[in-house]
């Protein structure tokens, strides 16, 4: 039987190795731009303002698969694409730890609209940007039938995150870091 202890120091291994830099788990360009549009595709058909929003954007950064996982001890990490006027310019990883009540795991997918020319540059430019310490994220959230109220939404980073699988459930992206993927 397994113990506490082992299991946390299982988890802090596959994060450590997940998160490092280099690692050679980084999925392939092409993988990722597959699952991106896939994931576009799906954010289109379940928010119905998303191809508004997305066409008033200035690009749109897209997380596909973010795998969380937590015991007490929690990490996330997933892979996206930078997407501006419909074409992949980067790739990115998203990272992040917490330490609090949790158990299970949870598959999401995040996307971020970059809706102003200014916060765009400031997160290429960065080396590693931070939701919440870099740069504000709106996490929208919306009814049913994918009703969002647009006329409100003013931020220069909106942030949805849909198709929650698994036992956990958290829509904040505060401390999530994300950093350039060298492809």
């Amino acid at each position: 039987m397994l113990r506490k202890k082992d299991v946390i120091i299982g988890i802090l291994i596959i994060f450590a190795v997940i998160t490092s830099p280099g690692t050679s788990m980084a999925a392939s360009a092409v993988e990722i731009d597959a699952k991106a549009d896939s994931a576009l595709k799906m954010f289109y058909e379940k928010v119905g303002p998303a191809k508004e929003l997305s066409a008033k954007s200035r690009g749109i950064l897209i997380f596909p698969d973010v795998i969380k996982a937590g015991f007490g001890i929690g990490g996330e990490y997933g892979e996206g694409a930078l997407r501006i006027n419909g074409k992949t310019v980067e790739y990115y990883n998203t990272a992040a730890a917490s330490i609090g009540l949790q158990l299970g795991a949870q598959e999401k997918a995040v996307i971020l609209l970059f809706m102003d020319g200014k916060a765009l540059d400031d997160f290429r430019k960065s080396d590693g940007w931070e939701a919440g310490v870099d740069g504000s994220v709106a996490v929208v959230e919306w009814g049913a039938g994918g009703s969002v109220d647009t006329t409100n939404i003013k931020d220069p980073i909106i942030g949805f995150v849909f198709g929650n699988k698994g036992l956990m459930f958290n829509l904040t992206l505060e401390g999530s870091k994300m950093s350039k993927i060298k492809k």
